[in-house]
């Protein structure tokens, strides 16, 4: 998620600016299908662009400039007040600027193309989608994974292999959408919108604009989602939402006259008896499971596959005008052959009575892996850094991360290693008796592996060293948008709501770079003073930046500290008097001779960076 934020730290975003309530409430109006028709208000309101801002600037492509040249770095230096005021002025008559389109390489050789908007209308995009997202996960299917919140491609493989083991469906059909993104129909993508309660005139017309907006040396798209937007795979989502549900009503939602639910000793409602029921009628029994339109129909036989391939191909073709590839498209039995997802190949085999999934990488997927350890060799060859040794370190630590919930995957491994490990010999020359350094996140993942490779002393992930890690079917119950659901993800930061208030109300003129650390610097220190450790008093602390921007400092948070109005004053204080003066304040406030003397120290510390003198202090 790329890199991507935790999603804690998206969760936190959302505190920081006192929105997160208002977002639980389009979430339930949307579950209790209201419709909406005023969300521009919403959307250009002061705190969802300060979001807004917050979630795009540690985004990768912030420092990816548009057809206009800008990136995030150009923003940083406006006010937050003249930011918003400008975001705001756009939504009133919004024409996108010209997305700047890229040739991103796939590994088959051929070409993907990107669009990459213009900065300000990534953080317009972004707005839009902060308000909608809620909306629209009160709506979504519960196997959808793709581009969702908490969910990964690891959930999406769990339930393809829960469905195999479990329900021991064994028929699998595979759909392949001829190029899904560029082929997505505006009409039925606002109707979709409509549909599902976004009735909003002015929102739906500015989405309409940046559906079409101009793509560099192509001009404007009457079709399409270009892929690289913000929004993008949240309108993807919405499109193919329509047949996620589609094909659960016609058996896993299908609604029976009676109910048959009853509760298990959890308290959780079982649909067991319902199914058994069903399978007495003459309905096909299938389930979907998708990621983005990547998606697999596990069915119970072979004539119930075929009826099902040819519904959705003409379901796709009379619904949403999609083509679907014929070549690609498929019916598998598991049992007799393999089908391959997000990376993997699945198959099914027997283990003494029962009939489990079995699982490695697909043969593109070693090749890409292979290639990108054998590209970043090369470069370490032509630049022998710890910083590109690190980068190898990463590009190895990333393919266990994804692949490790194959359950071959440590024979993948270990033949991506036979390769790639000629390459280390041939290339770099490695000296064997040359000290080797182990981090403490080699020792914790590798640490029973036997390792005679290094460069610089930087030890190297073994290649070979990927154990297999089952996966775990998503928990129906996260939720960014329920109380209980955010509290099985982090717990609130517990700070003073007054202090917070304070803090939004006061920040208007601070530049927006400033402005949004400060937010971060009150949570991440609990609304505590920096220095002393006592509560930040209202209207009685400030900013200090530790390196000034005289001497060349920043308003980066890590520059940053929130400390209490005397200890800032004592901190820049160079006449004895004052000095002696905001120590007695200090010590007044702190009792124990230990707490002041770290106070006077950590002081210390902050009056060197700033170019003054240490104090000199003797507790009595």
């Amino acid at each position: 998620m790329t890199v991507k934020q935790g999603k804690k730290q998206l969760l936190r975003n959302n505190e920081y600016y006192d929105i997160q309530q208002l977002y639980d409430d389009l979430y339930q109006k949307s579950k209790n299908n209201e419709s909406f028709y005023n969300l521009m208000n919403l959307i250009t309101s002061d705190k969802n662009i300060d979001l807004a801002y917050r979630n795009i600037k540690t985004n990768k492509g912030r420092t990816t400039p548009g057809t206009d040249g800008m990136t995030i770095d150009d923003l940083k230096t406006i006010s937050k007040l003249e930011l918003n005021r400008k975001i705001q002025n756009e939504f009133n008559n919004y024409n996108p600027k010209p997305v700047r389109r890229v040739e991103i390489p796939k590994p088959n050789g051929k070409t993907r193309p990107l669009g990459i908007p213009c900065i300000e209308d990534r953080l317009i995009q972004q707005c839009i989608k902060q308000v909608l997202e809620p909306i629209y996960e009160a709506k979504f299917h519960n196997h959808s994974y793709g581009f969702r919140p908490n969910r990964s491609t690891h959930h999406a493989i769990a339930r393809t292999q829960y469905l195999i083991n479990i329900s021991k469906l064994y028929y699998c059909v595979d759909i392949d959408i001829k190029g899904f993104f560029d082929n997505i129909n505006h009409s039925k993508l606002i109707k979709q919108l409509w549909n599902i309660g976004i009735k909003d005139k002015t929102l739906i017309k500015i989405l309409i604009k940046i559906l079409k907006s101009e793509v560099e040396n192509i001009g404007r798209q009457n079709k399409g989602t270009p892929q690289g937007s913000i929004i993008s795979p949240l309108l993807s989502n919405v499109v193919l939402n329509e047949l996620d549900w589609w094909i659960s009503d016609q058996w896993e939602t299908f609604k029976t006259e009676h109910d048959y639910s009853t509760l298990n000793k959890k308290g959780q409602i079982d649909q067991s008896n319902k199914y058994r029921a069903l399978k007495k009628s003459k309905m096909k029994e299938m389930y979907i499971v998708r990621y983005a339109d990547d998606f697999k129909i596990f069915c119970r036989d072979y004539k119930s596959a075929q009826k099902i391939y040819i519904a959705v191909k003409q379901w796709l073709k009379e619904r949403l005008k999609l083509d679907i590839s014929d070549e690609k498209s498929k019916i598998t039995n598991v049992r007799k052959g393999k089908t391959e997802f997000l990376g993997f190949k699945l198959w099914a085999i027997r283990k003494g009575n029962k009939i489990v999934c079995n699982s490695n990488m697909t043969d593109k997927a070693k090749k890409q892996v292979k290639e990108n350890i054998k590209k970043q060799i090369k470069i370490i060859q032509k630049d022998r850094t710890a910083k590109q040794v690190n980068k190898l370190n990463s590009i190895i630590l990333g393919a266990h991360n994804y692949y490790k919930i194959a359950t071959h995957v440590n024979l993948d491994m270990a033949e991506i290693a036979y390769e790639v490990n000629r390459t280390f010999d041939n290339r770099l020359k490695l000296k064997k008796k040359e000290k080797i350094y182990r981090s403490i996140l080699y020792e914790k993942l590798y640490g029973s592996y036997t390792n005679h490779r290094s460069i610089l002393g930087i030890a190297i992930f073994p290649v070979h060293g990927c154990k297999t890690s089952p996966t775990m079917n998503f928990t129906q119950k996260i939720c960014n948008y329920t109380e209980n659901g955010r509290n099985l993800i982090h717990r609130k930061v517990d700070i003073s709501s007054k202090l917070i208030q304070h803090m939004l109300n006061n920040i208007n003129n601070d530049i927006i770079e400033l402005s949004d650390n400060k937010i971060s610097l009150a949570y991440g220190q609990r609304g505590l003073c920096g220095v002393t450790g006592n509560s930040l008093e209202i209207g009685k602390f400030e900013c200090h930046h530790k390196k000034p921007k005289k001497l060349g400092g920043t308003d980066e948070y890590k520059n940053l500290i929130l400390i209490n109005a005397e200890v800032h004053k004592l901190i820049h204080a160079t006449n004895e008097t004052t000095i002696d003066k905001y120590v007695n304040e200090i010590k007044n406030k702190n009792k124990t001779d230990l707490n002041i003397n770290k106070i006077l120290e950590k002081v210390n510390t902050l009056r060197v960076k700033t170019g003054n003198f240490e104090i000199k202090y003797e507790v009595k």
